[in-house]
């Protein structure tokens, strides 16, 4: 025995927010162009270019691999959405287990390209490669979008007193992914085939893009902040959205809407909601004058959506409503699918 301690292992998912904000502020920005750069809670860069902003986003794709290119143009398209922009060129980086045939190279192909033709998006390059060590193919997503000036929205303008929305409901893409990559277990536990077949199809309904969300909410009114839950599920998107806007929340656990086939994954898998993989939801803070004009807009374009809570003064914590207690809000080191698979060994 050596006696040396065993070095510290990160956990599976994304790094720590202690840790994560420790090394960003490590980090100096060196062009004055950028406007917004690599800040805890804000979903992408923006930078000046002139009469417009070009916006830039990148992602990786790692619990999924059905549908692993469709998912990769899908979820960077959202973070260039949530800023007011209009996605328009992607890259894709696209690593292959050493196992991979040409069938997967063309399948993962084919879904990058029909997932832009859908968005209106160029895909422009990128990088493909067989890569040593994978069990699984790995997509790294860049995407570039632009917006007018005074279109910009960020995760930090959101301001006490402005009501929290939420689109669609929770928890869309972690159900969805566990629906797919996990039906046998599900079965195992009871779950019955028609209720996983259905979660497994909310990739497509409700479905897992908010571009059309965050473009039906800005022609309705003007929005203070907007944020695409992602990892960590709902509840890190409210604590993103309240670090980066330098102010608490209050949410109403009654009005958060929990889809019916996550409930009944996250109740067979012993999964939080709040926790689990988020993306197809969009969280705005709007001002409370413009609620109404916002939630009928979003119905009239058939797009269910809940006002939530409230965002609170700086001082104030981040707290849920249940029925008239309210408790801290949950918080999740790491998102409770990553959780999940990681029990699964």
């Amino acid at each position: 025995m050596s006696g040396l301690a065993e070095p510290e292992r990160l956990p599976v998912g994304k790094l720590p927010v202690a840790l994560l904000r420790r090394l960003l502020g490590e980090i100096e920005v060196r062009d004055p162009r950028v406007l917004v750069g690599a800040r805890i809670g804000e979903d992408a860069a923006v930078l000046d270019y002139g009469d417009r902003l070009l916006v830039a986003k990148t992602d990786p794709i790692t619990f999924a691999t059905d549908l692993i290119g469709w998912y990769a143009v899908t979820i960077n398209a959202n973070d260039i959405a949530v800023r007011g922009a209009r996605p328009l060129w992607f890259l894709a980086t696209v690593l292959l287990a050493q196992h991979a045939g040409p069938d997967q190279a063309r399948a993962i192909f084919r879904q990058l390209d029909e997932a832009c033709r859908g968005l209106g998006v160029s895909l422009v390059g990128g990088h493909t490669e067989i890569t040593y060590g994978l069990d699984r193919p790995i997509v790294v997503g860049c995407m570039l979008g632009e917006v007018e000036r005074d279109r910009l929205v960020t995760t930090g303008g959101a301001r006490p007193g402005d009501v929290l929305v939420l689109t669609k409901g929770i928890a869309i893409e972690g159900t969805a992914v566990l629906a797919r990559e996990a039906a046998g277990r599900l079965q195992e536990l009871g779950l019955a085939p028609d209720v996983i077949a259905r979660a497994a199809n909310y990739l497509f309904e409700p479905g897992i893009s908010v571009v059309r969300d965050a473009q039906v909410a800005l022609g309705a009114a003007p929005v203070h902040a907007m944020h695409d839950p992602t990892e960590g599920g709902l509840a890190t998107a409210l604590a993103e959205l309240a670090e980066a806007s330098g102010c608490g929340v209050r949410v109403y656990a009654e009005a958060i809407p929990v889809l019916p086939e996550c409930d009944r994954i996250c109740r067979t898998l012993g999964l939080n909601p709040l926790g689990l993989l988020a993306s197809g939801a969009l969280l705005l803070a709007v001002d409370r004058r413009h609620v109404p004009a916002v939630l009928a807009a979003l119905a009239g374009a058939g797009i269910p959506a809940a006002a939530i809570g409230e965002v609170t003064p700086a001082q104030a914590e981040l707290t849920i409503v249940y029925e008239e207690d309210a408790y801290p809000l949950p918080v999740f080191e790491r998102d409770e699918l990553a959780r999940w698979l990681d029990e699964q060994g």
